[in-house]
């Protein structure tokens, strides 16, 4: 192998490295993005209503880091992959359930679940961003996600996010 060769395949790795890490940087900035929109949708002081925006953001989401990845988006696949990976979180669902509930209670209950809300959903967001953009480093698609397999990581990323959100 000539020097010119091996010089070639440096400057040929070095360029994929350069490349994945902008798709990296690029993927957490969608993450970002989205989690900050899962904050605005917790505001949303209607019951069920806010929780119908935080999945369309999470859906959104997703849409988005396919797009950068070059997989193919299914809603039909997303949908429950993002409820298997939340159900699997029994806790977080069911405090997202209650801050969404509690808005019916004026006034204190109003305040309480949009706050409450808005950083669970945040952080669900994030979550479900991160495990992701795992899931499409490796190669993985809609059809190969296994959200039993990715619960452990997507516990790990929510309860980063949320110590994140709370010393905020």
């Amino acid at each position: 192998m000539s020097t010119n060769e091996t010089t070639d395949e440096t400057q040929q790795e070095e360029l994929t490295i350069k490349e994945k890490v902008k798709r990296i940087t690029e993927a957490h900035d969608i993450v970002g993005m989205y989690s900050s929109g899962a904050m605005i949708a917790g505001l949303i002081p209607l019951p069920i209503i806010d929780m119908a925006a935080l999945t369309g953001v999470q859906l959104k989401m997703l849409h988005s880091l396919s797009e950068q990845y070059e997989v193919e988006f299914s809603k039909d696949l997303a949908k429950p992959i993002i409820a298997a990976l939340l159900g699997g979180a029994l806790p977080i669902t069911a405090a997202g359930s209650m801050a969404s509930a509690i808005k019916i209670i004026p006034f204190i209950g109003q305040a309480a679940g949009m706050v409450s809300m808005s950083l669970l959903g945040s952080a669900a967001t994030y979550a479900v961003g991160k495990v992701f953009i795992e899931h499409f480093e490796s190669g993985g698609s809609f059809l190969t996600f296994d959200p039993q397999q990715m619960q452990e990581k997507f516990k790990k990323h929510l309860e980063e996010a949320k110590k994140t959100t709370t010393n905020s």
